[in-house]
């Protein structure tokens, strides 16, 4: 039997001030945390080496301990670079979302921890990425114009299924790096941190896309499965920058051809997706022309 609208509700809201009450006693002051000032160490990774885009690839066997390490340096801070680019779209999106809305509301307020969350996460990731030597990785002039319009134009369920991907595809390998001795620490500081903060960002998305859903139509739900695809294709995609392998001092066409050709990396990314696609499919979200655009992505 179908829970009640005030039930629902009520449900809601409670899962909106379990969130504060958890945000209240543990968060993060990324400034004090992370070890800012010990200088770089360059026997670190700055990724677990197998979540390079070339582990697994012979070119990967070819290259010195020395050169493995610069690459997972440089890739992770593509990721960041990329995380930074996509937390401003969901700042923008869940601030026009609870515009003019009621702030005694539970869930207005957690939208606003939510929105001071990510903004303590961008300048961390920046930070990070500085220190790991990289320079300023963004996706394709195309893919920033696409994310204007989506940041525009996205809303109710498809912009909050759209934020859980990108949260979930960057928990996993966080995740497996920030228990990697083999990561530079400072690293797996800064991935612990946006583990355990974004955990609660992914409950509240999952919660708003079940919400924005309840008694939503058989079209609605095609066009949504569809609009989430194609914005998860682009995020995944733009994660790592085909630059990391030029400032690794790699022979970049080699390098793209053999991350293309990757299984071990493909793999890699459907495994991480399980339990995300089993969400995406429970909530009617995954549909023939959805799924073309998560393959693609090796997210499926």
């Amino acid at each position: 039997m179908p829970t009640s609208t005030p039930a629902r509700a009520e449900q809601h809201d409670d899962v909106a001030r379990r969130l504060l009450h958890s945000s209240e006693t543990l968060s993060y002051d990324p400034v004090e945390e992370v070890d800012w000032d010990t200088p770089l160490d360059t026997d670190h990774h700055g990724a677990s080496p197998e979540w390079s885009t070339l582990y697994g690839t012979s070119y990967w066997d070819e290259m010195t301990p020395e050169q493995q390490r610069e690459l997972t340096r440089q890739e992770a801070a593509s990721v960041a670079s990329t995380g930074i680019w996509f937390e401003m779209i969901l700042q923008q999106m869940v601030l026009r979302d609870f515009y003019a809305k009621d702030p005694t509301d539970p869930n207005f307020q957690w939208a606003l921890t939510e929105i001071a969350d990510e903004c303590r996460h961008s300048i961390m990731f920046a930070r990070g990425a500085a220190k790991l030597g990289a320079p300023a990785y963004r996706p394709k002039r195309v893919v920033v114009e696409l994310g204007r319009l989506f940041k525009t134009i996205a809303f109710g369920e498809s912009a909050y299924a759209a934020i859980l991907v990108a949260e979930e595809v960057l928990d996993v390998m966080q995740r497996d790096w920030m228990r990697d001795e083999r990561v530079a620490p400072f690293v797996r500081t800064i991935n612990n941190i946006h583990v355990v903060e974004e955990s609660r960002h992914m409950k509240f998305a999952r919660e708003e896309t079940r919400k924005r859903l309840e008694g939503s139509g058989w079209l609605r739900r095609q066009v949504d499965a569809l609009v989430v695809a194609i914005a998860s294709y682009f995020i995944v995609t733009s994660m790592v920058n085909p630059k990391v392998y030029e400032h690794a001092g790699l022979d970049v066409d080699r390098a793209r051809r053999e991350a293309k050709a990757n299984e071990h990396h493909k793999s890699l990314l459907r495994s991480s997706c399980a339990g995300l696609m089993e969400f995406l499919n429970s909530a009617g979200l995954l549909t023939k022309a959805s799924m073309w655009f998560y393959r693609r992505a090796n997210l499926a």
